[in-house]
């Protein structure tokens, strides 16, 4: 049996257990509107009314529908194609706490635009994710962090969403840039095995207008799914699947990623929730395997517990990267995060950025032909010869060397001289200089004016219904 071969086997077994959950005792879902949907579809009633089972060929027909490619479109509508087989597309993370000059405190709206210039400067980001943001209420803040960001990156922005209503204020904001994905929803589960009415009507609000979602499944591996990573994955897959199922009954064709890469484990220790440990790491390789038995684009994050740049965080992001970039996970969520998730540092967003480009460069390997072997040009020099003078060093030197930006390569006399600076420190003042600069978010003044309008607008019809 070859590793494909043996890929595929597993992922089927993951795929029957979640089949059988969906069968038995099928998912909750709290909306009336959806499940009769599903009933008319072809499901069938559980143990109440609320709870539906989910058969195999309404399975098998919904995920037909789904696109086995597409892409995260810029604002300027361009993007990398992502697929179950396709290079990383990378994003940062949401969050709620910004840590800065070594200090902790709550996000704020100009914090996101800060972030968002940074991130918009960094090579190896594609995405960047919305924050809770502290000084905006909690009913608006997807629609004013859509609104920040639009105006500070030309990426691809993922929303964190809050409430259905801002989800039809989102689909208005869609029109004024272009009828492409330019930004993308999503929503996990709230396990096990059930989905939230916030959830299931973000995704009917959202629907109908081509913007992706991420369907994240998230078991906690001894909390809401089983303490064996498999009994887990099968949960969170079991989630995944009907979920995808609701959102091609929603909008059929609309793009949709496998998020298994959320899953996480209960330290019994702490009773904290572990995503930076070596079984998080698994979790994403079983995320990329799924979408590739699906042939769907997955994602996972790179995540750590470490509460500031630090050692902890170099050995769990730099881990995570390079298992996640082994596994071909589609989509990852990482950059500049701490504290599982719940925090976002501006110097370990440069350092991640750093870490991602060393890893791709480990990763790329070696090319061995003629060129690269180069045997007439070492006899030309000849013995004790130089090759730095040679053209071939000039040519081929910058694609062959990983030329880091923030990491030191100078003797302890010149990092001496600049202040014996460490990474973290080195990160920070970088990390503060990018976030100065000003951006292009390829966006037309009038498309500016009227984005502040209709964030404007919505804040006013939640104020007055409060």
């Amino acid at each position: 049996m070859n590793s494909n071969e043996a890929e595929h086997e597993v992922a089927e077994k993951i795929h029957n257990a979640a089949m059988a959950l969906l069968k038995d005792p099928g998912i909750k879902l709290d909306h009336d509107e959806i499940c009769k949907a599903l009933l008319d579809a072809g499901a069938q009633k559980g143990v109440s009314a609320d709870v539906i089972r989910f058969p195999k060929e309404l399975v098998a027909e919904k995920l037909a529908l789904c696109p086995r490619e597409f892409v995260f479109a810029d604002k300027a509508g361009n993007g990398r194609p992502v697929s179950a087989k396709s290079d990383a597309v990378i994003w940062s993370v949401p969050g709620l706490k910004m840590y800065e000059n070594n200090a902790i405190r709550p996000f704020t709206k100009d914090d996101m635009a800060r972030v968002a210039r940074l991130l918009d400067q960094l090579e190896n980001v594609d995405g960047v994710f919305g924050f809770a943001l502290d000084d905006v209420p909690p009913r608006a803040r997807d629609v004013v962090g859509l609104r920040v960001m639009a105006e500070n990156t030309k990426k691809h922005i993922r929303v964190l969403c809050f409430t259905p209503q801002g989800s039809d204020m989102m689909v208005e904001m869609k029109k004024v840039v272009g009828d492409y994905p330019w930004f993308s929803v999503g929503f996990t589960a709230h396990g096990p095995l059930r989905w939230t009415n916030l959830a299931l009507e973000i995704f009917k609000r959202s629907a109908g207008h081509g913007i992706p979602t991420t369907i994240n499944g998230e078991p906690m591996a001894g909390v809401s799914g089983p303490v064996t990573l498999a009994g887990s994955a099968a949960v969170g897959t079991a989630e995944i699947l009907a979920g995808m199922v609701i959102n091609q009954i929603l909008e059929p064709g609309r793009p949709c990623v496998f998020n298994l890469g959320l899953a996480h484990t209960f330290d019994m220790r702490t009773s904290i929730a572990v995503t930076g440990g070596p079984e998080n790491h698994l979790f994403a390789q079983m995320a990329a395997m799924m979408g590739r038995f699906y042939n769907l684009p997955s994602a996972s994050w790179v995540s750590t517990e470490s509460m500031c740049p630090d050692a902890q965080t170099a050995i769990e992001k730099t881990c995570g990267f390079i298992t996640h970039f082994q596994s071909r996970v589609s989509n990852i969520w990482s950059v500049g995060q701490l504290e599982s998730e719940l925090t976002f540092s501006p110097a370990q967003a440069v350092i991640d950025d750093e870490i991602i480009a060393y890893v791709k460069r480990y990763l790329d390997g070696i090319s061995v032909n003629d060129e690269s072997l180069a045997v007439e040009l070492i006899k030309q020099v000849g013995i004790s010869g130089s090759f730095l003078e040679q053209p071939h060093t000039a040519n081929h030197f910058r694609t062959e060397l990983f030329m880091p930006k923030l990491l030191f390569r100078q003797p302890r006399e010149e990092w001496e001289s600049q202040g014996s600076k460490d990474l973290a420190k080195r990160a920070e003042e970088r990390a503060q200089a990018l976030m100065q600069n000003t951006v292009d978010p390829k966006l037309a003044d009038d498309q500016i004016k009227e984005l502040d309008a209709l964030a404007n607008r919505f804040l006013k019809q939640i104020n007055t219904k409060d």
